[in-house]
């Protein structure tokens, strides 16, 4: 398979190119155009139960589309959220992702639901993160541009920031300071991470975004 990712790092959209007997899944209504003869089928991701898990506390689809085509064809995807798409080429490690940000993998890439702790829920990303592993091509995506960073020691990001990281950083979440920081500063929690390893970003967040339109409404 070949893959090609256009408009980034504003408006990206992934196209690929799929040969006789391989298969593509990606996020349900994530499809833009095709060619004519692929053949497209629903299923869930993971069996009912990880599937209903990832759309309750992760923020993804409960069904994802799957891809092929008879003689070779090709497709694009673009993502809800305006923003960068990424590739991460899977050779049996982990990589954990934020709800929402999971778009497209090729067979072989699992996706299991991971619980953040009793904190996460108050986040803003949500109880669970997803954990992808196996071997293949993952893509995942932003809102805004993703800002990519290697960390030896700690680090501090706002959680509505957090795209995804490698599983060798450790992290705990905690409000900003005191109680009285927390809640009146406008910072809200944090993710504290610490380790090494990598850690993607995004530079803009939903939350923001929707409390900027409030005013508007």
């Amino acid at each position: 398979m070949e893959h090609n990712i256009d408009g980034n790092p504003d408006y990206g959209h992934l196209t690929v190119s799929l040969n006789r007997g391989e298969t593509f899944i990606a996020e349900g209504g994530a499809m833009a155009w095709m060619s004519e003869g692929m053949d497209v089928k629903a299923r869930l991701l993971g069996g009912f139960v990880s599937a209903f898990i990832r759309k309750l506390v992760g923020g993804e689809s409960l069904f994802v589309g799957e891809f092929s085509h008879p003689s070779g064809g090709r497709a694009t995807f673009s993502p809800s959220l305006p923003g960068e798409i990424s590739h991460r080429k899977m050779s049996g490690e982990s990589f954990i992702l934020t709800g929402g940000s999971f778009m497209a993998c090729t067979q072989g890439i699992g996706l299991k639901t991971k619980f953040g702790g009793l904190r996460a829920m108050f986040s803003g990303e949500g109880a669970f993160f997803i954990e992808c592993s196996g071997e293949g091509d993952l893509f995942f995506n932003t809102f805004g541009a993703l800002i990519e960073k290697e960390i030896n020691g700690s680090f501090t990001v706002d959680t509505g920031h957090v795209v995804a990281w490698e599983p060798s950083l450790n992290h705990s979440i905690r409000g900003m300071g005191g109680l009285k920081s927390t809640l009146l500063s406008g910072e809200g929690v944090a993710m504290q991470f610490s380790g090494r390893g990598k850690i993607y970003l995004q530079t803009r967040t939903m939350d923001s975004l929707a409390n900027w339109l409030i005013p508007f409404g």
